[in-house]
């Protein structure tokens, strides 16, 4: 059998030329062929619509990486306020044990004189109000300052001629600032 009479499937194609046997497969008839303006406006068409798929996909990925930003300040600055919150409950009901403990220090100077138990409350308590100081707390003694309602909370009015009307005449409790 000739060359030409070959079956079609057992002819090859050509790599570069995609032809077989001289004859070129696929090849358009006239009239079919789009014109190279319209091509070249659906290219462009196309590219448009890439460049705004990929500004919205840019966009989503900028938003993301400030959610992800706040989302760690936020679980950041939750972290700060349950410590703090915390803390000053911690504090809260410390002291009153502090107070507690400087009234029996007190009591153990006015009682028994100077000796070596009252001198380890004594410095156990100074460690206790540095310690305060060192959280930001800072006790307010107001024995003999002038009343402030908004700091002070009067218990009872007394008349003593040492000291002046509106002044505090002794604090049962200290006041925390």
């Amino acid at each position: 059998m000739p060359q030409s009479q070959k079956p079609l499937q057992s002819r090859k194609v050509h790599p570069i030329t995609g032809t077989r046997d001289g004859v070129r497969i696929g090849a358009r008839k006239r009239g079919k062929c789009r014109p190279a303006s319209t091509q070249k406006d659906d290219i462009q068409e196309q590219m448009l619509q890439l460049k705004a798929e990929r500004d919205k996909y840019k966009d989503i990925a900028l938003r993301s990486v400030a959610d992800l930003d706040n989302y760690r300040k936020r679980m950041a600055r939750e972290k700060d306020e349950a410590i703090r919150f915390a803390n000053a409950s911690f504090l809260e009901r410390l002291i009153p044990i502090l107070d507690n403990f400087e009234l029996g220090l007190q009591a153990a100077k006015a009682s028994g004189g100077q000796s070596a138990v009252v001198d380890g409350m004594s410095m156990v308590s100074r460690q206790l109000q540095d310690f305060l100081t060192s959280c930001g707390i800072e006790t307010v003694d107001a024995t003999g300052q002038p009343f402030n309602p908004n700091i002070h909370e009067a218990i009872a009015q007394e008349e003593d001629p040492e000291i002046e009307e509106g002044h505090v005449i002794r604090q049962l409790r200290k006041a925390i600032v």
